[in-house]
């Protein structure tokens, strides 16, 4: 028995040795240190860049009661569209109801002083005339009609004062737009400090978009469009990548930019303007800002030429000598999952190795075929790696049909 197995296995290394030794089974028999090189070009590429972003109706306005007191009715409901001066919320109102008939009735009292003031004064008048009375009682009844006047304009400013103190128990919508949580319930103490705000009301026909972009591009694009009003009209449309990771389906355009560079993270705020007819977009969610770019001279390699060394990426570049030099290069952050555009690393001219890129080390010297011939090379063994197999050999050996 052991004697079958020594044969068998010698039958199965000579069969590997009649093979070429091919790793694999099914690896091209290819000349010493031959691999296929390209020579680095330029092409048209779209790129572009995304930046996180915040979403926001156009208005957002937290409501607050200028008053203290209980909520006594929710008027609306959350999601639900209001229009200006629309009740949302009435706060119990009967203290302010009792100082408006109390102001009122000042008012009463003033306005019947003020008449009786008056009367007097035409009367003094009438006298004065007639010589029966001197300057002293004229003048004296004078100065009490005007006082009597003056306690009226006090009555009514303090009835207006009370009237405005119970308007404010009528929370008004001061602008159109759709309603927010509302967290506070009827029964629940309210005040203008309270937090959360009773609710928010917020105009999302059109949303604004913030995100923020650094010094360096704010730089570039002011040098080349010659000032930054003139970057911000030369900006292309914007898309929105929402939080699903689909695409919004309206373009938007970046309205306006900070003047101040933030001093913590070194990047200027922007606002993008995307129109919300179907009211998707709610105020407060978040998604990416996505700017595209196009450049007419662009260094696209393949992902597979490439191999990342914590976070860095390499190439073999292979120099007049053709010995090979590991080099790093830098790349578009965004890619389309096969390609990479090369930033800087890689200038037009330069060769790189396509294949084989594991078994290289820095400054070996290779022989360099084109992609064509690798891939004749792997042609030709494919099919001559097909006429017989280890396995079949194996199967034959071992009596097996």
């Amino acid at each position: 028995m052991r004697k079958k197995i020594l044969i068998l296995s010698v039958a199965v290394a000579a069969l590997l040795v009649s093979c070429g030794g091919k790793k694999g089974g099914g690896m091209p028999a290819f000349g010493d240190n031959e691999y296929p090189v390209v020579t680095v070009g330029t092409q048209s590429a779209a790129m572009q860049t995304t930046y996180p972003a915040t979403i926001k109706g156009i208005q957002d306005v937290e409501i607050r009661p200028k008053v203290s007191g209980f909520i006594t009715r929710v008027c609306v409901r959350e999601g639900q569209t209001v229009g200006r001066g629309q009740l949302l919320f009435v706060v119990d109102n009967e203290t302010y109801q009792a100082q408006v008939r109390q102001a009122q009735a000042s008012v009463n009292t003033a306005t019947a002083q003020c008449n009786t003031a008056k009367l007097t004064y035409d009367n003094s008048q009438k006298l004065f005339e007639n010589k029966v009375i001197g300057d002293f009682e004229l003048q004296s009844a004078k100065n009490a009609y005007e006082s009597a006047k003056a306690g009226l304009s006090q009555a009514r400013a303090a009835l207006a004062s009370a009237r405005e103190q119970l308007s404010f128990c009528y929370v008004k919508s001061p602008a159109s737009g759709v309603i927010g949580s509302l967290p506070y319930k009827v029964g629940a103490l309210v005040s203008a400090s309270s937090m959360p705000a009773l609710t928010t009301v917020s105009n999302i026909n059109t949303m604004e978009v913030y995100f923020s972009m650094t010094e360096r591009d704010i730089l570039n694009m002011t040098k080349v469009a010659g000032g930054m009003n003139a970057a911000i009209q030369n900006m292309p449309p914007v898309k929105l990548q929402l939080a699903d990771g689909t695409t919004y389906n309206h373009e938007g355009k970046v309205v306006k930019m900070s003047g101040v560079i933030d001093a913590g993270t070194g990047t200027v705020q922007m606002i993008a303007h995307f129109s919300n007819p179907e009211r998707l977009l709610k105020s407060g969610g978040s998604g990416s800002i996505v700017i595209p770019r196009n450049s007419n001279a662009a260094i696209v390699i393949p992902q597979g030429v490439v191999s990342e060394v914590q976070d860095k990426k390499f190439v073999y570049v292979v120099g007049s000598d053709n010995k090979v030099h590991y080099t790093e290069i830098t790349v578009d952050p965004q890619n389309d999952g096969m390609n990479y555009i090369v930033t800087s690393g890689l200038k037009t001219g330069d060769k790189y190795v396509t294949n084989g890129i594991t078994k290289l080390t820095d400054g070996m010297e290779i022989k360099p075929i084109t992609p064509e011939q690798y891939q004749k090379k792997i042609d030709d063994a494919t099919k001559l790696g097909g006429n017989n197999s280890a396995k079949g050999f194996v199967d034959a050996m071992s009596g097996k049909k």
